[in-house]
């Protein structure tokens, strides 16, 4: 509310909204679409989805006012070895650590419905992310009208096993992940249809996930101490 404050005092009229695919909650679809109706389940999802009405509130005092949201999954990669992830929920980090401390990574469940048992997530690329941002600006930037929300998902996603395979391939630390039991509230397949981004924003899923890997690996080495 005071970023959207501050826009309006500074008669800024444009707004790409980093939002999250969280604001679905737990679909009973295969692919989300924009047209998923929305449910989120967790404090962080609820927000994003109160931004995005606040975005679109906008429109009631500003005549001018051009807005869209970026709705996306797990995030990953790294666009530059200066910069890597540190956040403690992110499974890359969080695998990363485990392995240069030593210890066994963890997966959450190996029981759901799924081609190997374990949950299926989009994994996107940070750099990917970033194209489709600046796409988005420069659309209204050009006047261009954008729908209220886009996808930005890989149509067909990566399991938690599949994941773990690719660090060890790519890190060549050599490890059988530890399996414990299911978490609460985790859905055993979440991935977003991003045809209307591919459309509208430059929207491509332009790395592997060994490179997503790769690049995040190589981020996280530059900085271990």
């Amino acid at each position: 509310m005071s970023l959207l404050r501050a826009m309006r005092t500074a008669n800024v009229h444009n707004y790409v909204f980093s939002s999250s695919a969280s604001v679905y909650g737990t679909p009973d679809v295969d692919q989300v679409t924009e047209d998923t109706p929305t449910g989120p389940e967790s404090p962080y999802g609820q927000t994003k989805l109160i931004g995005e009405w606040l975005a679109g509130d906008m429109i009631h005092v500003d005549p001018q006012w051009r807005f869209t949201n970026l709705r996306y999954f797990n995030v990953v990669g790294s666009g530059s070895d200066a910069l890597y992830d540190t956040s403690p929920h992110n499974l890359f980090p969080i695998v990363f650590d485990a392995l240069l401390d030593g210890r066994t990574p963890k997966i959450f469940g190996d029981d759901y419905p799924t081609p190997d048992g374990t949950c299926v997530r989009d994994y996107v690329h940070v750099a990917d992310l970033a194209i489709s941002h600046v796409a988005a600006a420069k659309a209204m930037a050009e006047g261009r009208d954008l729908q209220v929300a886009y996808n930005l998902g890989s149509g067909d996603g990566s399991s938690v096993a599949e994941i773990m395979s690719a660090i060890a391939r790519v890190t060549g630390i050599d490890f059988t992940p530890e399996i414990a039991p299911r978490r609460p509230g985790d859905p055993a397949r979440i991935v977003a249809n991003g045809d209307a981004a591919a459309r509208d924003l430059d929207w491509k899923m332009r790395f592997t996930l060994d490179e997503m890997v790769g690049s995040a690996w190589k981020a996280r080495q530059a900085h271990q101490s």
